[in-house]
């Protein structure tokens, strides 16, 4: 019989130091879930930042690009010169199409130009 009560205060014992590791486990997973969302909250507040520095940077370079072209763009208006984005290599190029290409694309063939009579 006191094998018995041995074996059983043995096992007491055991859970108890189980239910100590847990309850510290718990706390422990308490503190680094309160870590993560202070980390998250830091981490929203520098996006948002960073989403409003680019913003303002982006909206600076537009405007700089558009004080930047305004001579062009008047001397091509008052018929000086040519369209400002003219050789910019901006737009982007087709290449050439061979003739009788479109028939094979399902396109329209092109009209014919009328000639004066």
């Amino acid at each position: 019989m006191s094998a018995s009560v041995s074996d059983e205060t043995e096992l007491i014992e055991k859970h108890e130091e189980i239910i100590g590791r847990r309850a510290e486990l718990l706390e422990q997973m308490e503190s680094r879930r309160e870590q993560l969302k202070i980390q998250r909250r830091q981490q929203a507040k520098e996006s948002e930042a960073a989403r409003h520095r680019n913003s303002t940077l982006l909206q600076t370079q537009y405007w700089a690009s558009v004080e930047e072209s305004i001579p062009a763009w008047e001397h091509f208006l008052l018929g000086k010169g040519p369209h400002p984005t003219h050789g910019l290599g901006h737009l982007p190029r087709r290449g050439q199409q061979k003739a009788g290409t479109a028939k094979h694309q399902g396109l329209p063939p092109r009209p014919k130009p009328r000639t004066a009579r």
